[in-house]
């Protein structure tokens, strides 16, 4: 009985959500002002955007393994300057449970996969099919080891190269093949293999024409081109991404940008900066970096972030 409509989801840096009939957004002749998307308070803005089906699905997976998901009509729709509403008042999470990445589908067909990633370099593989019939209570999508968390998501279509980071610097590029699809209860196999002190930061799906942004906790960041991280067998400890040092710090976020993205960085003290991606240097992967924001010496980047132009 829903009408089967396109509509606009967009979710905010905060963990915001709503949606919005696509006609809202009128076509409008080149060159305009466009329209303002949502209203979000000042050190907020949106960090993802679905265009879907009232009928499509969207899959919630959290730091503690678990996915939940809703059909995009079980979003609350809001005006068009509306904030949305708090995911964590949408699911049944868990104390201490958060979202860690969101996924939007048509379907749970089958030859897709689910490429999952977890903060002590553990990596999973597991047949989109898996997951075609979750509970509101949600799901298992893997099983997480003591003291870790799942931190990154991605689809795959089984031949792409995966890309971890860690925030010492380093980094391994393996093809997917290296990956045999397990089970939603299955905890998964090493993908990088990590110093006594270092974590997982990022994974990422290499796309075609994209550049590496890393950045790290002093405000220096840099990006990179993909055809400088060879193609490694999984499990390895990988070769550096960025030199780490007193002067730049530990990696924050390394992720995939194209040249017309632009990206947020946001600090400790609130200190919210935007930058064009075109703007960043193309360097070498034994490099520091250059300086993207000026902060206060105590003052660290804590989160990066690409953002969406509606």
């Amino acid at each position: 009985m829903i009408a089967n409509e396109e509509m606009v989801v967009t979710i905010s840096h905060r963990g915001y959500i709503k949606r919005n009939p696509m006609n809202l957004y009128r076509a409008q002749k080149r060159g305009g002002k466009g329209l303002t998307g949502v209203k979000t308070v000042e050190d907020d803005f949106v960090e993802m955007l679905f265009i879907a089906s009232s009928h499509d699905y969207l899959l919630f997976f959290t730091n503690f393994g678990r996915v939940y998901w809703k059909k995009v009509h079980e979003v609350p729709e809001g005006s068009r300057l509306a904030r949305g509403k708090a995911i964590i008042n949408l699911l049944n999470l868990q104390p201490d449970e958060k979202v860690a990445t969101i996924l939007s589908i048509k379907d749970f067909q089958s030859g897709k996969y689910v490429v999952m990633a977890t903060r002590s370099g553990i990596v999973k593989k597991t047949d989109f099919s898996a997951f075609s019939n979750p509970r509101s209570t949600g799901i298992i999508a893997l099983t997480i080891r003591p003291g870790d968390e799942l931190i990154s998501v991605c689809v795959t279509d089984g031949v792409k190269d995966i890309l971890m980071a860690t925030k010492h610097g380093k980094s391994i590029r393996f093809s997917e093949t290296d990956l045999r699809s397990m089970g939603r209860n299955a905890s998964g196999i090493i993908g990088i293999r990590l110093d006594r002190d270092d974590s997982l930061v990022s994974m990422e799906s290499i796309e075609s024409g994209a550049t590496l942004l890393t950045v790290t906790e002093k405000g220096y960041g840099k990006r990179t081109i993909t055809e400088e991280y060879k193609a490694q067998g999984r499990g390895g400890k990988g070769i550096l991404t960025i030199k780490t040092s007193e002067r730049n710090g530990p990696v924050v976020k390394a992720l995939q940008v194209m040249d017309s993205d632009q990206v947020m960085l946001i600090t400790s003290d609130g200190k919210i900066i935007r930058i064009k991606v075109e703007d960043i240097s193309v360097i070498g992967r034994n490099t520091q970096g250059v300086r993207l924001i000026n902060m206060f010496s105590q003052e660290k980047v804590v989160a990066v972030a690409k953002v969406i132009e509606e």
